[in-house]
């Protein structure tokens, strides 16, 4: 096997809300503490000890990172981040320290990260990026894996280009699964060059690329944005999740960088606190589990019902999309509603190989267990399960007794 090259080689290489959410934890909540998990669902992939020691180090390279002057002052050009944010990454560094990186897990690789919720979040997107190139330079025939990439690639970009697909307004999502760095600035690249009708490429969630092919870094808020301000204060009812998320959301960056993500601890949960002032500020919401027609039609019922013209507002669709899914999604709501997509993994690791699906979750915050009930089954990750017992009774007591809903 060929020596595998540094993989994370700018601090900026990593996904846009990263950062969104890092300035609103930096002003609002820089005392806050988060564990984060690693974990690999599929059944059949083994990591050995080899390629742990290889992820190591890179994450070890990773770590002696900086950002450059020049990266910080791309970041102070970005119009919702501030120069008190900006300035505080002038001195941020990772720390390695924070890590616990071992082969104390079923599929032969554990990570635990610990540490402030400004360090910890930042660690999740190239950590996981990490771990998938080692994977798969060293797992197959990479140079193989590469070629039906960009085969795929081809198909996908003229498919695009004749008007086989149509999908309105889509962004490329796929930096915590990809291939390879090669691999998803190939798709950016590519995706950037291509011109046409009924869909329009506007930008990616790694902000490396964006600065470097000059299109827009997209990206808000994740589930650990709800998680851990909603349940990581003791005094907190974790039903009330996103009313919290949201009220700071708001204090951050009032009308800007609104898009809510909805299924944290359900989407109907989420609607309860989803009234007419933040259904007004926010500029629209995202879906990221469950059935996307359902969703779609729940949330625009939800904006007729409170006097808003859906038409003025976009649903943002985030879960394991392919441009022939996302197609028929924009075609049922044209003329409704906004649409746009992320799309991730089909972009960024689409090969003859399956990809891996491995994630980095927050599984506490300030010492308490934190969870994620999403509107299908199996996303949520959380150490305890009395835990994901009692948010799931107080989400359901609040659904059966809570009257005089605020507007």
């Amino acid at each position: 096997m060929k020596e595998i090259k540094q993989i994370i080689t700018s601090l900026l290489e990593t996904d846009a809300y990263k950062f969104s959410m890092g300035q609103a934890i930096y002003h609002q909540f820089s005392d806050y503490k988060t564990t984060w998990s690693f974990k690999c669902r599929n059944e059949d992939v083994h990591f050995t000890k080899e390629m742990v020691e290889e992820i190591k180090d890179q994450i070890r390279m990773y770590c002696n990172l900086r950002f450059n002057e020049d990266e910080l002052e791309y970041l102070n050009k970005i119009k919702w981040l501030r120069g008190s944010y900006v300035d505080f990454l002038r001195l941020w560094k990772p720390r390695f320290d924070d890590f616990e990186i071992g082969t104390d897990a079923e599929c032969g690789l554990s990570i635990e990260t610990k540490g402030t919720w400004l360090n910890t979040s930042m660690y999740e997107i190239p950590t996981l990026a990490i771990v998938n190139e080692v994977y798969f330079r060293m797992a197959y025939d990479y140079d193989v894996l590469i070629k039906s990439f960009k085969e795929r690639l081809r198909d996908k970009v003229a498919k695009l280009e004749n008007g086989e697909y149509e999908l309105n307004a889509f962004s490329e999502f796929g930096m915590r699964r990809r291939l390879s760095s090669e691999a998803q600035e190939l798709a950016v690249k590519a995706l950037k060059e291509g011109k046409y009708e009924g869909s329009f490429f506007v930008g990616t969630s790694n902000v490396y690329l964006a600065k470097k092919y000059g299109i827009t870094p997209v990206g808000t808020m994740a589930h650990e944005w709800i998680m851990c301000v909603g349940q990581g204060n003791h005094k907190h009812n974790p039903a009330y999740s996103n009313w919290y998320a949201l009220d700071a959301w708001v204090k951050e960056y009032g009308v800007l960088n609104g898009t809510a993500l909805t299924d944290a601890i359900t989407t109907d949960c989420f609607l309860r606190d989803f009234r007419l002032t933040y259904s007004t500020l926010f500029s629209g919401v995202r879906h990221d589990s469950g059935d996307p027609y359902e969703w779609g039609e729940k949330m625009i019922r939800h904006y007729e019902e409170l006097g808003i013209d859906p038409k003025t507002k976009t649903l943002l669709f985030s879960d394991s999309l392919d441009f022939e899914r996302a197609t028929k999604i924009n075609r049922y709501f044209k003329g409704r509603v906004k649409t746009a997509f992320g799309i991730g993994t089909y972009l960024a690791n689409d090969t003859e190989v399956e990809a891996l699906n491995i994630v980095m979750k927050t599984t506490a915050c300030n010492g308490m267990d934190v969870a994620k009930i999403s509107d299908i089954e199996g996303k949520g990750m959380c150490k305890n399960p009395d835990y994901i017992h009692y948010l799931k009774r107080c989400i359901d007591w609040r659904m059966e007794h809570e009257t005089g809903v605020i507007r």
